[in-house]
């Protein structure tokens, strides 16, 4: 934070009302999350309600932990003796004091500050801006994608009074968003990158959403923004006067002209300004988009002041990375956390919370290179080492000069080494082995030469899984439901295909109520890998018994005979089982019956050791309108049974009958859990709330080899594929063993390369597909999505009849899963 503030202060920025013991310090730190309370006794808690939890339920125990200032909401209510401990700040909403606070902050700040917003390349403009102009001064930026409502107050927090310029991203998703991040944020230069379609449905249509953006810049000194956009261009034209735009353009008439030539895997860009003034810089891409942003940056980096010759500088560093936190499986049942082209306090206070949220695992190690440009180095390093200590770490690697300086606070875990070159020569894979690597630097350093070298290498093939795409679509399903309705979420068939460990230990930090799996040795790994939460078992089986009471594991009766056979063995064994009966109302898949209840009722009776921990049925057709009624039915009998089953219990189980489109379709019958599956994975199979939704998946390959063939030429198995005019391929790294269907050959199915359809040509193999690129410019190397956001599950689905179950849970084991947050 740029300023502390008494309580005074604070009472007066948020309009609030204090009551409890008075706190005679200052406030130098804000936090939103319990797990991140770094100087307790100089902090403030804002208790934000949620649609997981509330805030207000953590200030006990972090009154226990020292922290002494809280800001909560107007009706919270609390005991004379907490308001003995500590001081309570009450206003009308937590949300709102928190952003008061960050525009008082914000307005302490007397240098550049610049804003991003538009649809798209808003991060990577961020990053790469904070990139180019780290070459001549000390840049605070965003972390990550914090763009939001609380995102914003956040990063405004992680700017210090060293800093010399700050770059702060700003992203909405509905009307009337906007206006309280422009009063945080209050720009004096500002970029407007694109306009696309994401968010569509918070907006009347495209013009009102650009008008909405550009509440961000009202009180901007200069907006850059590029006039080849029509509808942009318009709106900005309209909505400003001429003297605070600057344009830029590949036509004449502009602020900045600009040419673009291609030279193989690098591009040259001339841009020539109003005065004739010509600058020529070379970049490391020729994509069209990532042109876009890198002239964005460009042109901002000219506008505040920076040299050419430094543009060109940090250019030379800088490549088309991906500006996300990755998890990757490394060697030995290690796991990479790559944070490669991070360079600041403020994203390695991330990416430490990140690896704090993962599995246990034998120890955490810290790679970390100097912090670039980052202001006076006592300070900057001491304020690392206040950071690193508090996530209480096992070994810190540091590469480069000014790092060293982390040696005098942690004289026993460090070690050092002058550059990336000699850490790679001294560094031994094998001698990690269960470890958790947090692997952080700025881009001169090249850590990703480190990654490779430490991850497990398996082939071209990766699903990606968007941890905060999964967050969102929790959420969502989570704003859905009643306070005390609780959250079983279905991790079978290894997650939907997406990885059950880091899925179910994700799910665990989101307050997750329970598991579920198919088979009890799912329900071990999961234990193994150090899962706490209960975990309900469907297809349990007589010879998993010593593994379900071994790893407290929750199986699932579903008939007289293995009710009697699991409580002699309790009996037998003198335990307790906690059990979940599944009753039968109409899948006739597994389940007691109605004519079994007079049976299940005694045996409740002879077996008191098996505790019944819930009851539930599952709906056959709660995705189709045309099953209501028989989903209604079902709904009736299944109270009717449990109603019978519970007339004899001196407890009370939980109550569920929902699945995700259950959830949807039938509100009324939450009663006292859901089970969350196929919704948690972006699909809304009732269609109803689709576009509420985000895809979390996305599988790519990469192209192994471009063939140019001759009219008449036949591709593949069976000579299947063919090219009468002749034409161009590309052949994948995919087949089915990878759990690329076959039924996609002939043309049935198409992967997207460079942004375009390329359609299968031929069979499917079981190691390789191949597509028609004839239209399509493309080289060996390129990436190839299968599907993802842009390509619909429901839409493969459909073009070979089945459903995205199918596709999701076929994905082959040997495809690498990567884990990040965007």
């Amino acid at each position: 934070m740029l300023t502390a503030l008494s309580i005074a202060q604070l009472e007066e920025i948020t309009k609030g009302k204090v009551l409890g013991k008075g706190f005679l310090g200052t406030i130098a730190q804000i936090s939103i999350d319990s797990r991140q309370i770094i100087q307790p006794e100089q902090s403030l808690f804002v208790a934000l309600r949620g649609a997981k939890a509330d805030g207000a339920d953590y200030i006990p125990g972090l009154i226990l932990e020292g922290v002494r200032v809280f800001l909560v909401h107007h009706d919270w209510r609390s005991d004379s003796e907490l308001l003995t401990k500590a001081t309570f700040i009450q206003v009308k909403d937590t949300r709102e004091g928190l952003q008061a606070i960050a525009a008082f902050e914000r307005r302490q700040f007397v240098k550049p500050i610049l804003g991003i917003t538009g649809s798209n390349g808003k991060t990577i403009v961020k990053e790469w801006l904070g990139q180019i102009l780290s070459e001549s001064f000390t840049v605070a930026k965003s972390p990550k994608s914090y763009n939001s409502q609380v995102g914003v107050p956040l990063s405004i927090f992680g700017i210090q009074s060293y800093h010399q310029v700050a770059i702060l991203e700003a992203g909405i998703s509905k009307k009337g968003e906007m206006e309280t991040l422009a009063q945080m944020i209050q720009p004096d230069l500002g970029i407007f990158t694109n306009i696309g379609t994401a968010h569509e449905e918070g907006f009347s249509g495209i013009g009102e959403k650009i008008r909405e953006k550009l509440q961000l810049f009202s009180k901007t000194k200069l907006l850059i923004y590029c006039k080849d956009q029509p509808l942009v261009s318009k709106e900005i034209e309209a909505s400003f006067s001429a003297e605070k735009l600057i344009s830029w353009s590949e036509n004449p008439g502009s602020d900045f002209s600009v040419s673009v030539k291609n030279q193989d895997t690098r591009s040259k860009i001339i841009l020539v300004n109003k005065l004739l003034s010509t600058y020529t810089f070379q970049v490391p891409f020729t994509h069209s988009a990532s042109i876009e942003n890198i002239t964005h940056v460009i042109i901002a980096a000219l506008t505040l002041g920076q040299d050419a010759t430094a543009i060109q500088e940090g250019l030379n560093h800088l490549k088309p990375v991906d500006m996300r936190l990755t998890l990757k499986p490394g060697l030995n049942d290690s796991l990479i956390i790559d944070d490669t082209y991070n360079n600041d306090i403020a994203g390695l206070k991330v990416a430490l919370e990140f690896l704090s949220l993962q599995r246990p695992k034998r120890s955490k190690i810290l790679i970390i290179s100097d912090l670039l440009q980052q202001g006076f180095p006592e300070k900057v390093y001491a304020e690392v080492a206040e950071l690193i200590n508090s996530y209480d770490l096992d070994q810190i690697i540091g590469v480069g000069n000014e790092v060293v300086r982390l040696r005098d606070f942690f004289p026993r875990k460090f070690e050092a080494y002058p550059s990336t070159e000699s850490l790679l020569q001294s560094i031994n894979p094998d001698t990690f082995e269960n470890d958790l690597i947090l692997i952080t630097g700025a881009r001169p350093f090249a850590f990703e030469r480190i990654v490779n070298k430490l991850q497990q290498r398996i082939h071209g093939t990766t699903l990606e899984i968007n941890l905060n795409a999964l967050t969102h679509n929790f959420n969502f399903f989570k704003q859905l439901l009643k306070p005390q309705t609780k959250m079983m979420v279905m991790v079978k068939a290894f997650a939907y295909g997406g990885g059950a460990a880091e899925i179910a230990n994700h799910l665990q930090t989101m307050g997750t109520d329970y598991l579920a799996v198919a088979f009890s040795d799912e329900g071990v790994t999961l234990r193994k890998q150090g899962i706490r939460l209960p975990i309900m078992v469907l297809n349990p089986v007589e010879e998993s018994f010593d593994l379900l009471r071994e790893y407290r594991l929750e199986p699932v009766v579903f008939s007289p005979e293995f009710f009697r056979k699991l409580g002699n063995y309790a009996k037998n064994q003198q335990v307790e089982v906690s059990i979940h009966l599944d009753l039968d109302t109409g899948m006739h898949r597994l389940g007691f019956e109605k004519q079994h209840l007079n049976a299940l009722k005694s045996l409740i009776k002879d077996f008191p050791e098996l505790k019944i921990a819930s009851i539930y049925t599952h709906l056959v057709g709660a995705d189709e309108q045309e099953h209501e009624a028989f989903s209604l039915e079902q709904l009736r009998l299944f109270t009717e049974m449990k109603t019978e089953i519970e007339s004899i219990l001196d407890y009370r189980p939980l109550i569920h009958a929902l699945n995700s489109a259950g959830i949807v379709r039938y509100p009324d019958f939450q009663m006292d859990m859901v089970r969350l599956g196929i919704g948690l994975y972006g699909v809304e199979v009732t269609g109803k709330f689709d576009a509420n939704l985000k895809s979390v998946s996305t599988l790519k390959t990469t192209i192994s080899q471009v063939k140019t063939l001759p009219p008449g030429a036949t591709v593949g198995y069976s000579r299947k594929g063919q090219l009468p005019q002749g034409g161009k391929i590309a052949t994948l790294a995919i087949g089915y063993a990878d759990g690329y269907d076959r039924r996609f050959s002939g043309g049935k199915g198409y992967v997207l390369i460079n942004g375009k359809k390329a359609p299968v040509i031929g069979n499917v193999c079981m190691d390789m597909t191949m597509v028609d690129v004839s239209e399509i410019d493309a080289k060996v190397g390129d990436e190839a999505v299968i599907y993802g956001e842009q390509i619909s599950l429901n839409e493969l689905a459909d073009q070979i009849g089945t459903i995205p179950y199918e596709l999701l849970t076929n994905i082959s084991a040997r495809v690498k899963r990567v884990y990040y947050l965007d």
